[in-house]
């Protein structure tokens, strides 16, 4: 099965690391380095589908993919 994909880019303005879940809307965490940003991602993205599995609410599944691995796909 596949997983959510998960970016970490540096934010100058926040002056760290942000992990945000394009799948799952307002889904993002903040870290002082890329791994801690990861870390509070799962976590986020593990409390967002429990609520919304608690509200009865629809989970999407997982399908952003950046457009690196489809030119990827497409040369293979």
């Amino acid at each position: 099965m596949r997983d959510y994909h998960i970016n970490i880019f540096y934010s100058e303005e926040d002056e760290g690391y942000i992990a945000d879940i394009p799948d799952l809307v307002h889904c993002s965490a903040f870290g002082n380095t890329p791994e801690e940003a990861l870390i509070q991602a799962l976590i986020a993205k593990k409390a967002w589908l429990d609520a919304a599995r608690a509200e009865g609410k629809s989970v999407p599944r997982p399908q952003y993919r950046p457009v690196i691995y489809q030119v990827a796909a497409l040369a293979g």
